[in-house]
């Protein structure tokens, strides 16, 4: 799949050749002997290095007395899918925020790339994985709370990252949101909903995510049925991988349009506002280099959600709109309207823009809508009588 956010910029750098220095000859020792043995070179003179600028936060404190620090972020993916996501962040680079990588199985751990790395439940799975069971994904988490609190110290947002369905990521995912919280963290799941064929999956994942938003402030769920209209006749490894994609583009679109300067930045007071008892979310994407190019990419950022969805009543919006030096003012605010009109009259809606070279004559918008109507916040029973129907229609036996 096309990346939809790595952006590959070449930096040229140019190298100046040294002047080859000449051997000078010492001057008479006496008037009456003269020595011709070349005197050591002297270094040139260094020239004082200008001082540095000083950061955005010194300015701060040097003007207002006050020792500002940019909101801590922490991203920890859970699991195998979530051992992924956080390294595909890592690939594509982010700023303003720390990876965590956690699970029970040893081996994926060791290969996944992480800026932290932490074993769960040495005692319980001995490194061997969850088997596929939550219940001891849970136990883990639990053995290795003392190391998720200090890995988690201090963090003001916790993303968790996860594929529900398994073992670790469904059963230690409610565990880590709730220590993350209990440390006063606004604590945001982005999570994948498994195939509604895979019947025995769908169970785990539905009480997994039951599980999840009684100690989460926002779900974003993502349906893997719904990459199909993503990944299109892909193969199975590059589907799942645009699950990755498009979960690690999400986050890094948020997390550094609060953490580095845009053209107009998220403010972290505003996201917590928006993403704080968000409840379930549901995240789109669109791009387009049309004439209308901002009608074009949020409509299709809202007409094909990653999640059964209906926006009625949507508490709240957070828009990321990416563009190149020609973006203009009245397409982010087209932007706005378009979602303003979808949701309730006092749902509070915020945006932040960033300028990308790459996206000149492009735009591309990323929507995170909360408090949507779903499915899946009817539970696990209503959600299998839907899967036993989609499994039929397909004339297929489901997987139990």
């Amino acid at each position: 799949m096309e990346s939809l956010v790595e952006r590959v910029f070449e930096n040229t750098t140019t190298q100046e050749n040294a002047e080859s220095g000449q051997k000078r000859l010492t001057e008479p020792a006496s008037s009456e002997t003269q020595s011709f043995e070349a005197a050591p070179q002297q270094a040139p003179a260094k020239e004082a290095s200008p001082a540095a600028e000083p950061t955005l936060d010194e300015t701060i404190q040097n003007q207002f007395g006050l020792d500002v620090k940019g909101a801590k972020i922490v991203i920890v993916g859970a699991g195998g899918a979530g051992n992924n996501m956080t390294a595909r962040l890592v690939q594509m680079g982010i700023n303003g925020a720390t990876t965590l990588a956690v699970n029970t199985d040893a081996k994926h751990l060791a290969v996944t790339n992480a800026d932290q790395k932490l074993l769960l439940g040495k005692e319980v799975t001995r490194g061997l994985g969850a088997g596929g069971y939550p219940d001891v994904g849970r136990k883990a988490a639990q053995e290795s709370e003392r190391d998720l609190k200090k890995a988690l110290e201090g963090a003001d947002m916790v993303y968790l990252l996860a594929g529900l369905g398994g073992g670790t990521g469904t059963g230690s995912l409610p565990v880590i949101s709730k220590i993350a919280k209990e440390m006063g963290a606004i604590s945001i799941a982005c999570v994948t909903m498994p195939f509604k064929i895979e019947g025995a999956r769908i169970r785990k994942a539905e009480d997994g995510l039951y599980q999840l938003r009684q100690v989460c402030d926002t779900a974003i769920v993502l349906e893997n049925d719904k990459l199909l209209k993503v990944a299109g006749e892909r193969p199975l490894s590059e589907a799942f991988g645009v699950a990755d994609e498009l979960i690690a583009t999400t986050v890094k679109g948020v997390t550094e349009t609060i953490s580095t300067p845009s053209l107009v930045n998220l403010d972290y007071a505003d996201v917590k506002a928006i993403m704080h008892s968000g409840g379930v979310a549901a995240v789109g994407f669109g791009e387009s280099n049309n004439r209308s190019r901002a009608e074009e990419a949020i409509s299709k950022a809202l007409q094909n959600p990653l999640l059964e969805v209906d926006y009625t009543g949507g508490s709240g919006a957070l828009i990321h709109i990416t563009g190149g030096d020609d973006l203009k003012l009245d397409e982010t605010n087209t932007v706005g309207e378009y979602v303003s009109k979808l949701l309730d009259p006092d749902a509070q809606v915020i945006w932040g823009a960033r300028i990308d070279p790459e996206f000149t004559g492009k735009l591309r918008v990323i929507t995170i809508i909360t408090g949507v109507k779903s499915p899946y916040i009817l539970g696990p029973v209503e959600r299998q009588e839907e899967s036993k129907t989609y499994a039929q229609e397909l004339g297929i036996p489901m997987v139990k």
